[in-house]
Order: C-alpha cells, then sequence, then structure tokens
C-alpha cells in the first residue's frame, strides 16, 4: 500500500505501548521499517503490546514525555527519520479528574516532542496524532472540516485543540512548507473519530467496559446511550496516518498540515446500538443505563468531513461499523484461548486481511 516507503526506515512513535500505538507498531514491524518506542509501562499486562510481545520486538524505550532531556537523548541515540506523536492522556472523564496531569502531558509533551525534532538533524518527518474532539463542537449535523475552528469543552478536547495549536506555531515558525529545502523537516497533525480495536482495556471506553462486563457475564452498563459517535476501526486512521506520512516523504511541501480521519456516514451510530453490535458478536449479554445527574459533560454528537483525506490521499474507510466490531471482538475472544502465546501473528494477519480488502477497493474505483 505505501510503495516500500517505511522499508528499513527509523520510525520513532511516543506511546507506543498505548493500544494504536501498539498496533501502528506492529504493522510499521511488517512493514519493514526500523520501529522503536518512547512510552511508559503499558496499562496493564493485558493490552495488545504486552499480548503482542512487543517488547522483544522492537527498541522499547520507557519514559515520561514530559522529561524532555530523556526523550531528547533517546532520539540522539537512535537517529528516528520519521515521529509518529501518539503519547497523551486520552481519556475524556479522566480529564475531568486529572486536568492539570492532562493539560500538562497533552500541551507540554507536545511541546517537548516538536522541540526535540526541531533539534535533531535526523528527523524529516513528523506526525503529531490529536482527536476530532479538537474542535469546537456545536452539535452542527455535517462533519468538521481541517480549517474548521479549535476549541474543547472539556480538559482533554482543549489539550488536544491546544496541542494542534502548538503544531501550527512550530509549522509556521520552525517547518514553513515553503522552506522546507532549508529545514528538511516535514509536519502534519491528524484527527480521528472513535477507535475500536483489539487490546485496548483503557477505563471509561465502551469496547473494553463491554468486555469487561462479558467476561464476567455481567449486564453491561452504559452511561449515555443515544449519544452518537464516529466508530472506526484501529487500521482505519492507522492506514491514513501510514498513507499521508508516505506522502509527505515524496512532497513534504504539499501535504504538511491538518488532516481528518473518519469513517462514512453509516458508521455514525448511538453508542447504545454500538453495543447491541459487541453482544451479537460476542454471542450473548445484555445492556442497561441508569439516569445519573451528576455526570461530566460528554459531546453527543461529532462527525469529521473526510473529503481531503479521500481526494488528495486516495485514501477511504475499508470497514463498515458491523464488520470494524466483528473485528475487534475477535482479537478479544482470540485472547482467551491463546493467553499463553502471542498475538502478533493474529494481529498481523489481521492488519494483511485488512490490507487485501483495501487493495480490493482500490483496484474496483480505478475500473
Amino acid at each position: 500500500m505505501f510503495k516500500n516507503v517505511f522499508k528499513n526506515k527509523r520510525v520513532l512513535i511516543t506511546g507506543h505501548t498505548g493500544f494504536k500505538g501498539s498496533w501502528l507498531s506492529i504493522w510499521l514491524k511488517e512493514l519493514g521499517a526500523d520501529v522503536m518506542g518512547y512510552a511508559l509501562d503499558p496499562y496493564s499486562d493485558r493490552v495488545n503490546f504486552v499480548h503482542a510481545d512487543l517488547a522483544n520486538q522492537i527498541i522499547d524505550c520507557r519514559g515520561e514525555i514530559r522529561d524532555f532531556d530523556k526523550l531528547r537523548y533517546i532520539i540522539d541515540k537512535y537517529s528516528p527519520e520519521m515521529v509518529f506523536h501518539l503519547a497523551a492522556q486520552p481519556i475524556v472523564r479522566e480529564s475531568y479528574h486529572n486536568p492539570k496531569e492532562t493539560f500538562d502531558i497533552n500541551i507540554s509533551g507536545t511541546i517537548n516532542l516538536l522541540e526535540a525534532c526541531r533539534l535533531s538533524d535526523s528527523i524529516k518527518t513528523i506526525i503529531n496524532v490529536t482527536s476530532d474532539k479538537c474542535y469546537e463542537n456545536k452539535e452542527i449535523i455535517w462533519g468538521y472540516r481541517e480549517n474548521d475552528a479549535l476549541g474543547g469543552y472539556d480538559p482533554y478536547s482543549s489539550s488536544k485543540a491546544c496541542s494542534e495549536i502548538v503544531s501550527a506555531s512550530f509549522r509556521n515558525s520552525f517547518f514553513r512548507p515553503e522552506n522546507y529545502p532549508e529545514h528538511g523537516k516535514a509536519l502534519a497533525t491528524v484527527r480521528a473519530g472513535n477507535v475500536i480495536g483489539g487490546g485496548d482495556w483503557a477505563k471509561d471506553r465502551i469496547i473494553p467496559d463491554c468486555v469487561r462486563s462479558l467476561e464476567k457475564q455481567e449486564d453491561i452498563l452504559i452511561r449515555n446511550p443515544k449519544a452518537i459517535r464516529p466508530w472506526q476501526f484501529v487500521l482505519e486512521p492507522l492506514g491514513g496516518y501510514l498513507q499521508l506520512a508516505a506522502r509527505l516523504v515524496e512532497n513534504p511541501q504539499k501535504y504538511a498540515g491538518a488532516w481528518n480521519f473518519g469513517p462514512t456516514a453509516s458508521s455514525l451510530i448511538p453508542v447504545g446500538r454500538l453495543a447491541d453490535l459487541v453482544i451479537g458478536a460476542w454471542g450473548e449479554g445484555r445492556w442497561y443505563t441508569e439516569g445519573t445527574t451528576d455526570a461530566p459533560h460528554e459531546d453527543t454528537f461529532l462527525s469529521l468531513d473526510i473529503s481531503k483525506a479521500c481526494h488528495r490521499l486516495n485514501w477511504r474507510p475499508v470497514y463498515n461499523v458491523e464488520e470494524a466490531v466483528k473485528e475487534t471482538i475477535e482479537w478479544y475472544k482470540t485472547t482467551l484461548n491463546v493467553e499463553d502465546q502471542s498475538m502478533y501473528g493474529f494481529c498481523a494477519q489481521q492488519i494483511n486481511r485488512y490490507c487485501t480488502i483495501s487493495d480490493k477497493m482500490e483496484n474496483m474505483n480505478e475500473l
């Protein structure tokens, strides 16, 4: 899919022990990249990073994204050519409990990463992964475009908007696309919807919450069943990030900037409907809801306009929401049977299956 752009390329992933970071690590390794990661310890021993035995598959460095000296030391030591920045505090509800930490990690961490990149002679391509929640959400029915206003009601969303502003400042001040021959660095930011997939065990996320209850044969508590979210399988945005990175290598002046990677409109469904799909894929279960008056604010509707990525990168979603849930639950059910074995091969199979379908779709479009 990427014309061997990543083969033998030195790639640093911050947040590689996390959900999306672990999948990106596997995909890049399968593409022949020399992958190195910088992150905190895994959230639990059940996450994808641990199940896939990634600590023994890539260069695994542990550290705080807020520790500038250590981050710079790792970059100087391994001289990556490309960076994907995923290290973050990623949970909306957690940001209400720990707002200072959320702002520190998501804003100061971005500053540390970009400054370390600025001072590096090796790094040429930088992709900062933020969130669809960086937009000022007015609950409108159409999708937000990359040039719409940034905002954020809660600390997490606001911190991601700030991360976007910091990135734009670095791009304007130090990495201007028209001056690329002088500085040699291309910086882009990427915004994705609600990502689901195997190996996510974070608190206050719908899929992990569902699986934890289903494993215990308990009914699933759904906080806000009518809230509509843009659900997408984890490989969808990651494929977009990789496609963008490949284009930045080929034409850094053309592709720097902000990009949305979301699902099609048919995958915007209520949380309750998603829970029904999870239960169907699992084979049994029920969910219920309890009204509460003291729950923190959460947006009820948010979608992305992905026209830019579709037209300029030739990227498009591959799975609908039903297929995304099926692939996701297959990972969780598989781990119940292979707890003492590496899931790396299983993840690689899911990636290969996704790429095969994507290639077929592209060939059909060309016809």
